[in-house]
């Protein structure tokens, strides 16, 4: 099985990347070999006992896209774009990136004719406000944000491929994945991360909004149960709704606080300072608070019981098990 990861050099990339290469197979089949791409190189996995090609290009260039697909990945991970605030912020590049790319890939599966796997990594921002207290598999898209409204086009698209017989897609709406490693980034959801990562490794963080915010949330180590059930599931299962909201944890910032509290102690807590901030403050507002996903649920997708739960598998898996 020859296997695609657009995004590779990113965390959930290098995360589910890794777990293939541990792995040595998807599913009931072995992998033969693994191909990484992203805007800045990739790393080779270290356990990798595979082939695997490390690119750097552009999905939204024309061309690329048609490059990537020429040897027939059995299946494509797209996880490529640009994160909410900075499509935000830069209208044209957040349609080049997030549409523009996401339809050139599609076509270049139409073009080699193979009808690969693809799993698309969709977002809860799909949706907009006003919400219910649960937002269930019916509730309709109307995105509040331009990174919203990219995502959902996406996801049209990638049904109306799928019916066509082009590719065979699955799209998943990611919760807001937490604690992300590694540095802040311009995503406007990047301080629900931030306000746990640093006071963890002994730095400060700060928090510009209430602490009656509530999110949906996965830890990234679900986020790659999720890539990975998607990229094996019976697609006779799905049937021809294609998209699905992925489980999650719903919990407001003052229960993360909590939460981080219970686990790491009230030092690590002090180490969070509140400064508003009306931008950040005016896209979340926009955001979904809590899903019931029984849809997914039902097809097998699983994330973490609690929000404690998501700080115990940072800890784990980015501390060491330690805490500053």
């Amino acid at each position: 099985m020859k296997i695609l990861i657009i995004g590779g050099a990113g965390m959930v990339g290098r995360k589910l990347a890794e777990r293939l290469a541990t792995d040595g197979r998807l599913g009931d089949k072995e992998i033969s070999a693994l191909t990484l791409v992203d805007v800045v190189a990739p790393a080779k996995p270290a356990a990798a006992k595979f082939a695997v090609k490390l690119l750097t290009g552009d999905l939204s260039v024309v061309g690329e896209a048609a490059k990537l697909v020429a040897d027939r990945p059995d299946v494509i991970f797209n996880l490529a774009a640009i994160v909410s605030g900075e499509a935000e912020q830069d209208f044209d590049k957040g349609y080049r990136i997030n549409l523009d790319g996401g339809r050139y890939l599609l076509e270049a599966a139409r073009a080699a004719g193979h009808k690969p796997r693809l799993v698309f990594t969709s977002s809860i921002a799909v949706f907009g406000a006003p919400f219910p207290d649960a937002i269930g598999d019916e509730f309709v898209h109307a995105p509040l944000t331009s990174y919203g409204t990219q995502k959902a086009i996406c996801e049209l698209l990638l049904s109306d491929y799928t019916r066509k017989g082009f590719v065979d897609g699955v799209g998943i709406r990611l919760p807001t994945i937490c604690v992300r490693p590694g540095k802040p980034n311009k995503a406007a959801s990047g301080f629900f991360s931030n306000i746990m990562r640093e006071p963890l490794a002994g730095l400060e963080a700060v928090l510009p909004v209430s602490e009656s915010v509530r999110h949906w949330h996965a830890s990234p180590r679900a986020a790659v149960g999720f890539l990975l059930h998607a990229a094996t599931i019976d697609g006779a299962k799905l049937g021809p709704r294609r998209n699905l909201s992925m489980p999650g944890v719903s919990v407001t910032v003052g229960e993360q606080i909590a939460a981080l509290g219970k686990v790491a102690g009230d030092k690590v807590v002090a180490r969070i300072r509140r400064e508003p901030d009306p931008f950040i403050e005016q896209i979340v507002a926009g955001w979904p608070r809590n899903f019931d996903p029984k849809r997914a649920v039902s097809l097998g997708f699983r994330a973490d019981k609690s929000f404690e739960d998501i700080i115990r598998v940072h800890i784990e898996d980015e501390l060491g098990g330690k805490i500053a």
